[in-house]
């Protein structure tokens, strides 16, 4: 894999690069954990390459369309990759197994965007973390890891100003109270279709 060409993908979104059957295949989304980075392709595979030897580590197969996003985990899920599909799929994966751990169904279009959220819920197992995930249904959609059976909650955004959710962030604003401490409310930020950008608190 040419390394020039995949580094150029983080400026320039959807360059192609080839694979080893030298067929042309669209990068469309990056992330990176300081060592490796995955892909998120066109060929309907998330890819993990050394970023020092350029060699490619592993693939993952699983999705029916081209993948549009693809994080990384950290802290408890440092070793599992979240990525959404043109399928209408979330789907989680663990990074030592090479194996698809969960898939989130419900979006009725794209998913755009998938971010791991900050929040965690309590249940009789114990502790569970939260992903989220935009789609071109206009819809975000809150999943617990430990279940794919339902969403645990959504936000619709407006049809007219947003026409579908993009990109997501979770940010940490800070907020100064009348006896100056400082607190830090947990916000999600979404990008639209249209080019508006909303927080949510």
């Amino acid at each position: 894999m040419d390394m020039k060409r995949l580094f150029g993908v983080l400026n320039l979104p959807l360059q192609s690069s080839k694979n080893n059957n030298n067929k042309m295949n669209n990068i469309g989304v990056i992330g990176g954990n300081g060592y490796t980075i995955c892909s998120g392709s066109y060929d309907k595979t998330i890819r993990i390459w050394d970023i020092e030897t350029t060699k490619q580590l592993n693939v993952f197969k699983g999705h029916d369309s081209f993948v549009r996003s693809v994080k990384y985990g950290s802290n408890k899920l440092v070793n599992t990759i979240l990525s959404g599909s043109d399928d209408k799929n979330v789907c989680l994966w663990d990074i030592r197994s090479g194996k698809q751990i969960q898939v989130f169904n419900g979006h009725t279009n794209q998913v755009w965007s998938v971010e791991y959220s900050l929040f965690v819920i309590k249940n009789s197992s114990g502790n569970s973390n939260v992903i989220c995930s935009g789609s071109f249904d206009n819809t975000i959609r809150f999943w617990d890891i430990r279940s794919n059976k339902n969403e645990l909650y959504m936000i619709k955004g407006d049809n007219k100003e947003d026409n579908g959710i993009f990109c997501l962030k979770f940010i940490r604003l800070k907020e100064k109270e009348k006896t100056m401490n400082v607190a830090h409310n947990l916000n999600l930020c979404y990008g639209s279709n249209n080019g508006s950008i909303h927080i949510c608190g």
